[in-house]
């Protein structure tokens, strides 16, 4: 059998010709569709690719905070208590001024990654 043959030889489609050819409407409203999918998907993953502040921004932003708070704050940022901020947390110094708490949280933020690599 030739290719036209077996083309004669299939069935008459169910739906008339004219709905089987997309028109002008209906890639237009095919587009509005493309657009709605499009700005739900970006709704839906947009919490997920925000940037977060960094953590210099983060300690920045404690500068309000009394201090033991502060140290408090900094150790949840950093995941752990800087070594020279410890005994003003515990209560064993005066606590350093504020611009000394966050210089050492950001010294220790570089060496500690150092550190973890190790």
């Amino acid at each position: 059998m030739t290719q036209a043959e077996l083309i004669a030889a299939l069935p008459a489609g169910r739906l008339p010709p004219e709905l089987m050819e997309l028109g002008p409407a209906d890639l237009l409203a095919l587009f509005g569709a493309g657009l709605m999918v499009s700005a739900l998907v970006a709704l839906l993953i947009a919490p997920f690719v925000a940037r977060r502040p960094s953590r210099k921004a983060r300690i920045r932003a404690t500068r309000a905070l009394p201090t033991e708070e502060r140290l408090l704050e900094i150790a949840r940022i950093l995941g752990h208590l800087p070594e020279d901020l410890r005994p003003a947390a515990y209560g064993g110094e005066e606590p350093p001024s504020g611009q000394t708490i966050e210089r050492m949280a950001l010294k220790s933020r570089v060496s500690h990654g150092g550190k973890a690599g190790r």
